[in-house]
């Protein structure tokens, strides 16, 4: 796998814009993922590098709670995937706790699956479905 973009949660979607906006990254999509509660803007700097800056609806939703517990910052590293689904599996199997067993809906079109941060070593892991990953 390859990754895929670094998640990053803010309490200000439009400063954090702004400031990676200083380094050279610029928005190429925004939107929610309401079933999330969270405001996305995936932003791309050289290359194929990509940020996703989270901003939460409100308190109580994943993000919410996450700032509310740890501050802004680093929320997940996200790896891309032709087969969550095989994935998926073969990471339960060597005893991976996932978050999702199956793969939900997520920002862009995605289908995406979160894995515990416990296994990633305290960063919490999202897999990313896209062709030719």
């Amino acid at each position: 796998m390859r990754l895929h973009h670094v998640g990053i949660a803010v309490e200000d979607l439009e400063e954090a814009k702004a400031r990676y906006g200083l380094l050279g990254f610029g928005v190429v999509a925004e939107g929610e993922v309401a079933s999330q509660g969270v405001r996305v803007a995936l932003l791309r700097g050289e290359g194929e590098t990509l940020l996703e800056l989270l901003a939460p609806l409100g308190p109580d939703t994943p993000v919410g709670r996450f700032l509310a517990k740890r501050g802004p910052g680093l929320h997940h590293l996200a790896f891309a995937t032709s087969r969550i689904e095989e994935e998926l599996a073969r990471l339960k199997g060597v005893g991976a706790r996932l978050i999702d067993e199956v793969p939900r809906p997520g920002f862009g079109g995605h289908r995406v699956a979160f894995l515990h941060p416990g296994f990633g070593l305290g960063v919490l892991w999202e897999l990313v479905e896209t062709e030719g990953a």
